[in-house]
């Protein structure tokens, strides 16, 4: 039976290591993007695409996340008497986005540990998980493609990209056999983070999934596997392996822009590329961006 999906689970309890010491007493989903913080535009994604009702899954020192999905009070005050509309706008906006939800993840077991710790709050129901170092354009359609698709195959579905062939090694990668739509297909088999040169292909899955409630019962008995984690990949692979009880696992082959903010040079880059494209923004960043690149020859 297709269920109509209104559920988005966020894991957002990692360390934000790579950018110490910006993140000692920060949260690095807070870390901004132009000018919200990078959680800000994953949920809205989320919303976007019908789900209203959020979970996030944090850690200690995350207080900052629930603050910013949260009314100001004194702020709002603040705005309103000076008759700052627009940016008061900007603060109501992040605060009344979704239904808001946060659990800790305790131990820090890895990402298949942090969405089983979903399982109360989702039940028996199809779910979306979008990790926060991925920022999917908002001009591009992927996650409402991906809960269509899981809807017609009743099965789980994750977002794939087509890689450089020398960076495989940076992803969980996927086997996959056609399907008779060009942009789905089925997955027979994933590797996380393959050895250079041992890829099945150049897809790699990347921070979006749309999961059948099947995960969780999995995930109950998935042992850690690299890195001492229990990996989301490894249940995925459990869940491809037999598709007559879970419904196995589909792809959506995405084509369009997505922006890296889990790695230094990548979030500098993400900033810039949407910035230029900001009517606010871009007319004055365009012609000095082309100015300043002549100046590095």
């Amino acid at each position: 039976m297709a269920f109509t999906i209104t559920k988005a689970v966020i894991p957002a309890a990692g360390l934000g290591t790579r950018f110490l010491p910006a993140t000692k007493a920060m949260p690095k989903e807070m870390l901004p993007v132009v000018d919200k913080p990078a959680i800000q535009y994953v949920v809205e994604e989320a919303v976007d695409a019908g789900l209203t009702d959020v979970l996030m899954i944090t850690g200690r020192n995350k207080n900052a996340l629930e603050n910013h999905f949260d009314h100001v009070g004194e702020l709002e005050a603040t705005l309103e008497r000076k008759g700052d509309t627009e940016r008061l706008e900007k603060v109501n906006f992040s605060s009344e986005l979704a239904d808001m939800h946060y659990v800790r993840q305790g131990n820090p077991l890895g990402l298949g540990h942090a969405v089983l710790r979903a399982k109360m709050h989702v039940g028996n129901e199809p779910f979306a998980v979008l990790l926060g170092d991925d920022i999917i354009d908002a001009r591009d359609v992927l996650l409402t493609r991906m809960i269509e698709v899981q809807g017609q195959r009743e099965a789980s579905v994750v977002a794939l990209l087509e890689v450089d062939p020398s960076q495989t090694h940076l992803y969980g990668i996927a086997t996959v056999e056609q399907t008779d739509e060009d942009d789905v297909v089925r997955i027979t088999g994933m590797v996380e983070k393959p050895p250079p040169g041992e890829a099945p292909s150049n897809l790699a899955i990347i921070g979006r999934y749309v999961l059948t409630p099947d995960v969780f019962r999995i995930l109950e008995r998935t042992k850690p596997g690299k890195g001492g984690e229990i990996q989301l990949t490894d249940a995925l692979q459990t869940m491809a392996e037999a598709p007559d009880v879970t419904g196995g696992v589909f792809g959506v082959v995405f084509r369009g822009r997505r922006y890296d903010t889990g790695d230094r040079a990548d979030y500098i880059k993400a900033i810039v590329q949407l910035a230029v494209d900001r009517e606010d923004l871009g007319q004055e960043l365009r012609p000095w961006l082309k100015s300043f690149v002549a100046t590095l020859d």
